[in-house]
């Protein structure tokens, strides 16, 4: 049984920047405020730290397990406590939408089957995995698709292109001309290939297709 796999190749710049800012820490001047909240609990505690620094924007980082809101020292009490309901929803959020979930996996495998294959390509599962040195796997003879876990936390658009690569694969077992002609239908294809061989650049790996 042959099995085609994408190593792990990948990004970090390149994407939209996102909606909870994480930066250096900055000095307060006003106020170190935090939410009570159980220590293992989630959404986590948030501090909420004023200073000079910030004019008028709001950002947040997670900490050892503390949501830090950093807002400027002139915001009032109550405008501090609206942003850190907000930044926590957020942060919700983007944990919720990371976690592996094999049906949104095969929800985006048909959307993407049917947007750029017509709809024709045909496999026995798609499921996340547990695989430390591949963002991917097609088995051909079977039609089993595999995608690593992991790669549930990437920017939707890097997914789409793992997916993009193994639907390839169900036709074309090797990376020659016709497999690469199907790979790059998807209009991102050579950005997120780049963004991930940075990722693997970045612990190590060597970058292999």
């Amino acid at each position: 049984m042959s099995e085609n796999a994408l190593n792990n190749q990948g990004f970090q710049a390149l994407t939209r920047p996102p909606r909870i800012a994480y930066e250096h820490p900055v000095s307060a001047t006003s106020e170190h405020n935090a939410l009570n909240s159980p220590a293992n609990a989630f959404p986590p505690p948030v501090r909420i730290v004023a200073t000079r620094r910030r004019r008028r924007t709001v950002a947040a980082r997670l900490r050892a397990g503390v949501l830090e809101l950093l807002v400027p020292d002139w915001m009032s009490q109550a405008e501090r406590h609206k942003w850190a309901e907000v930044m926590s929803r957020r942060l919700q959020k983007r944990v919720e939408r990371s976690k592996p979930s094999d049906e949104r996996l095969a929800g985006r495998a048909s959307d993407l089957n049917e947007r750029h294959f017509g709809g024709r390509l045909r496999w026995t599962s798609i499921v996340f995995a547990d695989m430390s040195h591949l963002w991917g796997s097609c088995t051909f003879t079977s039609g089993a698709i595999r995608i690593a876990a992991r790669a549930a936390a990437l920017p939707a658009w890097v997914l789409d292109y793992l997916i993009v690569h193994e639907l390839a694969h169900l036709e074309h077992s090797d990376h020659g001309p016709a497999f690469r002609e199907l790979e790059n239908r998807y209009p991102l294809s050579e950005r997120a290939r780049g963004y991930l061989m940075a990722l693997d650049h970045a612990a190590g790996e060597s970058v292999v297709d």
